[in-house]
């Protein structure tokens, strides 16, 4: 593994910074690295407020969406809310619908079949629409490259409202409004939104409208925070708002559907990363394995029952979920394993029997694995879908873009895609996406790479430090959990390798006199460095480990390597 250090920080903004808000120099650091240098950046990031949230009408099209909503509201007219079927769509879905079912709309919540009519705007759902009397489709998390659906659709007498943060195409869908922040004219100040955060601006702007308090519509920011971690969008900005004070609404379980999925923990507290592996695959599987509308039922549900017997269902389909994801992954790993060919720069499998709601997590696990951009396709209908994944530092988006001919229909962002393809296609694409890569990708890119924030010693983990650490949260992209290096380290003689095999490592380690436990899942493989006798390095994150109700410090090691 490379260990990168992510960038140099100014020692004058160091400075500042240390002595503008009275911390010490390795968290003053940490801080310029995250763009956070006068006390007014510190305040807003330590101290994140909801009365930062930008004006919603700063969104191009917002004006036409709320308008056009009121009037459907005026005139009594029923809507069909419709969104994708991962975590963000049918989160999106079931905050909208439930915002308009309390203003007294009729509402049609719609998820398209992941299998009958693949990702996005279905003509089958605009047909549905139509049968039902409905004559304006809210769109969430998807629908900004919907071209000829949104036409199909205004042929039939049916407008379109688009909330959606994807990458727009060259043309933009001829709907009533577009709210994307990620439109080259739209001038909102923040476009890292989820689907989810989109469609919670316009229901804020329907407050405005509605001369409504904004504080009815908080109750919202569960849903928001989930997509938001779920989505792996930036972490920064208007998203650390949603996400601080929707991880505050997780964590009192409120919401019936988080309560009976939580209902197994023991943790008290849950972190954003908590929420995107323990609540996130949970609403996924419904989509992956049976019908996104279930996990948006499940979220709408007040009813105690019920919620417990929707969960029971979700609990089954995950498991099922993951039986899936351990197989398929088997067999794409054999694979590759017999192909005869010299070194590939991606990964490119396919068996038509794969199932399709599970290839995303076995693309991700294959890049981990391989550290390639991947794709693994699937039969669907009769074409073949995929799912891509990157690795960091390349843009898979543009990669398909620039092997396009070949594709039928795609859309995704910089590390995460889906495309579909016709079969006889197949070898053509596979082929060009290669050269695409090969021509294009940095090698170095091609090694897995651990980047950290700074070098620290062991004597600035103070109680102090690690009260400050806890403030960064929540983490994620642009915001990750801080991760540091420590050279010259030794152990006490205490190392033990844990877990089947001996994959894990927990060990106690020193340095000038100093004593801190510390734990390296997957690392097994390095305890003969620790063996040696010899001083090493560590990469690693600060954490703290509940067991059996006391809190201990613990680092968390991603890597080791003999000292130079």
């Amino acid at each position: 593994m490379r260990w990168t250090l992510i960038e140099k920080a100014d020692p004058t903004k160091i400075n500042h910074i240390q002595e503008s808000i009275g911390v010490d120099q390795p968290i003053a650091e940490l801080l310029v690295k995250r763009r956070i240098e006068t006390f007014e950046d510190a305040k807003n990031f330590f101290r994140p407020s909801l009365d930062k949230l930008h004006d919603p009408f700063l969104m191009k099209g917002m004006q036409e969406a709320s308008d056009l909503i009121l009037q459907k509201r005026n005139e009594k007219k029923p809507v069909m809310v419709f969104g994708d079927y991962d975590v963000d769509g049918t989160t999106s879905v079931a905050l909208m619908s439930t915002y308009l079912r309390g203003l007294g709309f009729e509402v049609l919540s719609y998820i398209p079949d992941r299998y009958d009519e693949g990702y996005g705007i279905s003509y089958k759902g605009i047909d549905h629409a139509k049968a039902n009397g409905i004559d304006l489709i809210i769109a969430l998390d998807c629908g900004i490259k919907a071209i000829e659906k949104v036409n199909y659709a205004k042929n039939l007498g049916i407008d379109f409202i688009i909330c959606d943060h994807h990458r727009p195409g060259n043309q933009i869908p001829d709907a009533i409004a577009v709210l994307d922040p990620k439109q080259e004219d739209c001038n909102y100040p923040y476009d890292e939104l989820c689907g989810c955060g989109v469609g919670f601006k316009l229901v804020q702007a329907l407050q405005i409208k509605l001369e409504k308090p904004q504080k009815e519509i908080y109750k919202y920011l569960d849903l928001v925070a989930t997509a938001i971690g779920s989505d792996i969008v930036p972490i920064t900005g208007e998203n650390r708002i949603l996400a601080h004070f929707g991880l505050k609404l997780i964590n009192s379980r409120r919401r019936p559907a988080f309560k009976a999925i939580l209902e197994q923990t023991k943790k008290k507290e849950l972190t954003i990363t908590d929420v995107v592996f323990m609540i996130g695959p949970r609403i996924n599987a419904a989509g992956r394995m049976k019908h996104g509308l279930l996990a948006t039922e499940l979220l709408c549900e007040t009813n105690l029952e019920k919620v417990k017997a929707l969960a029971q269902d979700i609990e089954l389909y995950n498991a099922s979920r993951k039986d899936a994801d351990r197989s398929i992954t088997e067999e794409a790993i054999q694979l590759i394993k017999d192909y005869k060919e010299e070194e590939r720069f991606t990964t490119v499998v396919y068996q038509s029997h794969w199932h399709k709601g599970v290839i995303g997590i076995v693309a991700s696990r294959l890049t981990e694995t391989y550290y390639r951009p991947t794709l693994v396709f699937t039969k669907s209908g009769d074409k073949l879908a995929a799912s891509a994944r990157s690795v960091k530092g390349f843009d898979v988006y543009d990669a398909l873009e620039s092997s396009s001919e070949f594709i039928e229909q795609f859309g995704g962002h910089k590390y995460a895609a889906g495309l579909t393809l016709k079969e006889n296609n197949f070898e053509k694409f596979k082929t060009k996406f290669e050269e695409v890569v090969k021509s294009s990708i940095n090698p170095d890119l091609l090694t897995p790479e651990i980047t950290y924030d700074s070098e620290i010693q062991f004597q600035d983990i103070t109680p102090k430090f690690i009260r400050i650490l806890k403030q960064f949260a929540p983490f994620g992209p642009r915001n990750m959990k801080p991760t540091f290096v420590s050279k010259n380290v030794s152990t006490t003689g205490f190392v033990k390798a844990l877990g089947e095999e001996g994959l894990h490592l927990k060990t106690n380690l020193l340095q000038n006199g100093i004593v801190i436990t510390a734990i390296g899942f997957g690392l097994g493989n390095k305890k003969e460095i620790m063996d040696l006798n010899e001083p090493f390095d560590i990469i690693f994150t600060i954490e703290e480990n509940e067991w059996n109700g006391t809190t201990s410090l613990q680092l968390n090691l991603k890597d080791i390597k003999e000292s130079n």
